[in-house]
């Protein structure tokens, strides 16, 4: 018979244990330079998460404040949400408004050096420190990335990153566009604030609505929570399952449903990770709306964040979220209902002279009821067609879901009637 304590202490491996104090002391007695006790135990801690998955590391005094200030919406910096693969920094997604989106970045890039130092050994936390600076300061970034045969250089000057997480616009009337480019401590209150304000701005229920979280990174869960929650009026959004009961959640939606209804395009791609999977996940599942664009980054798993004694934190994934219907988007993704591959539209222009219609034919019969437009109605419809134009070249994305959201609403209207 043997107690569970007698059984656990067999199970420790007491040879690793003794080769991890050997390798402690013949690294301070033979390396060529010598090594301080903390700065060995600070390495062997930041190998054993590194070795758990990509999203599970140990955090110094200052990559903890870091995290601290990206999450509340400013930080110094380049603007990239990254992870790290094979070794390498990859992109996940750079940050709207940005040195690193201006630049250039795109989400999938590899960075492999920063300026002349090689990126491959030195970890993701020493990457980001490099990567951060002061503002003003240049870092040249070499990526690789698809489709390019060589690998490219990109110079970003650093920045205060001041993060606007949420920005939205009308289409046209009655079609509002809402960006969600982070999910911070302040977005889920500036989300319903945007909303509800350019709600009251139409002055009438919305026709309906785009909601863009292309190469949105994520972010905080309960950001995504009241995100998903504004669209729908019970349910659930997401539930998480770990080893403790601490990670074992469920979130579910309340009333109301602040779009009223209104049809919902969500649009994703593969920068968008995390907390906007969620949302894509959630809204899939609910048949609240219909995502597009193409298949999303695929980090299903949740970090907590243990703050240490010494101002340093451990982040540690804790659990894998699951959409309502109980899929788990972790290596995944979601796959959008419409996919949407990377085009760029060139507007071919055609003279109207060139066009024959039929009230260019000789003899050709008159309408009963006359011109259907006016001078007037003519100049609206070639602001229209102009604005079409414009959205078409500049996103196409955009301008196909735009499209399908007008569709919805045709369809819904004649259904009624």
């Amino acid at each position: 018979f043997t107690t569970p304590l007698e059984s656990e202490a067999k199970e420790v491996p007491l040879e690793k244990i003794r080769a991890l104090v050997e390798i402690f002391h013949k690294i301070k007695k033979d390396y060529v330079e010598e090594v301080s006790d903390e700065q060995l135990l600070e390495d062997a801690m930041k190998g054993m998460l590194a070795g758990l998955d990509p999203h599970s590391n140990y955090l110094d005094g200052k990559a903890y404040q870091g995290l601290q200030e990206g999450t509340s919406g400013e930080f110094g910096g380049l603007g990239i949400e990254v992870g790290a693969e094979d070794g390498f920094v990859k992109v996940i997604a750079p940050i709207d408004d940005t040195p690193a989106q201006r630049a250039g970045i795109k989400a999938g890039d590899l960075i492999i050096r920063l300026d002349d130092t090689p990126v491959k050994g030195i970890g993701l936390n020493q990457a980001v420190k490099r990567m951060r600076g002061k503002p003003g300061s240049a870092i040249e970034l070499t990526v690789v990335r698809d489709g390019e045969e060589k690998p490219i250089k990109i110079t970003i000057i650093r920045d205060i990153i001041k993060i606007q997480s949420v920005k939205s616009r009308y289409l046209e009337p009655g079609y509002l566009y809402l960006r969600v480019s982070h999910f911070q401590s302040r977005t889920s209150e500036d989300f319903k604030a945007e909303l509800e304000k350019r709600i009251a701005e139409n002055g009438k229920p919305l026709n309906g609505v785009v909601l863009d979280l292309r190469n949105n990174p994520g972010g905080i869960l309960g950001a995504a929570v009241a995100v998903s929650d504004a669209f729908l009026d019970e349910g659930k959004i997401v539930y998480t399952e770990g080893r403790v009961k601490d990670s074992q959640l469920e979130y579910n939606a309340k009333p109301p449903d602040l779009a009223a209804g209104a049809p919902v395009v969500v649009l994703i791609n593969e920068g968008s990770a995390s907390a906007s999977e969620i949302v894509a996940g959630a809204l899939q599942d609910r048949q609240r709306a219909v995502i597009m664009g193409r298949q999303s980054f695929g980090k299903g798993s949740v970090q907590t964040i243990f703050p240490m004694y010494d101002e340093s934190a451990l982040k540690l994934t804790t659990a894998r979220y699951y959409t309502p219907a109980g899929r788990s988007i972790q290596a995944s993704g979601i796959v959008p209902d419409i996919i949407i591959d990377k085009v760029k539209l060139s507007a071919i222009q055609i003279a109207d002279d060139n066009v024959i219609k039929e009230a260019n034919l000789d003899g050709h019969l008159n309408n009963e009821e006359g011109s259907l437009e006016g001078d007037g109605d003519k100049k609206s419809a070639d602001d229209d067609k102009s604005s079409r134009e414009t959205l078409a070249t500049s996103d196409y994305e955009l301008y196909e879901a735009l499209n399908l959201l007008k569709g919805m609403v045709l369809l819904q209207a004649r259904t009624k009637s």
